[in-house]
């Protein structure tokens, strides 16, 4: 089938795809309850050395820049205390770390989790971290702008391969807060 959004020739529904997938985001497809039937994930297999976004919507399409999404691991901290929790902002935008973020967290300070604590806790390769498949309990902060795109291009969990969802799957995540202005210019 063709993709809804960029230049694929192949996107097939996520849950035949569960093998490219990486387990967490395997499992969150194959137990689905989502507002969306679970074939309405489509995944796209694409090239990893092309997986950051510049790159990517040069080679599958410009219209990917206003309808893909990148989801970053960020933690909060107050005290002693941290708090680990994923953001997704439309790629064309930067997710507000030190206001929408930390405030959202009661933090006292806000930054991006290291990259060896993001794809550790996250059980994701770095470059594909993605919301669905996200470790229990954790907060997703979701950029309304996100919400409102009909299909987004989100990561697979793997630097190979993507999903195409449609936006308002994320408002119904697990741990889904939607929030406006999270993602700035």
């Amino acid at each position: 089938m063709r993709a809804p959004i960029g230049d694929f020739d192949d996107a097939r529904p996520a849950p035949d795809c569960l093998d490219a997938l990486t387990p967490p985001v395997a499992d969150a497809v194959r137990g689905w309850s989502g507002d969306v039937p679970a074939e309405q994930l489509l995944y796209v297999d694409t090239d990893p050395r092309i997986a950051d976004t510049s790159a990517f919507v040069e080679h599958h399409g410009a219209d990917l820049l206003d309808t893909s999404a990148n989801c970053v691991v960020v933690a909060g901290k107050r005290g002693g205390e941290s708090t680990l929790a994923a953001c997704l902002v439309l790629s064309k935008t930067r997710v507000d770390v030190n206001g929408v973020v930390r405030k959202q967290l009661g933090a006292r300070n806000a930054s991006f989790a290291s990259m060896d604590t993001a794809t550790g806790e996250t059980g994701m390769e770095y470059g594909g971290i993605t919301p669905i498949g996200l470790p229990a309990g954790w907060p997703l902060l979701v950029d309304s702008a996100v919400v409102d795109t009909e299909w987004v291009l989100i990561g697979s969990g793997l630097r190979r391969g993507k999903l195409i969802v449609p936006g308002k799957v994320f408002a119904g995540l697990p741990g889904s807060v939607v929030l406006e202005g999270l993602g700035v210019a």
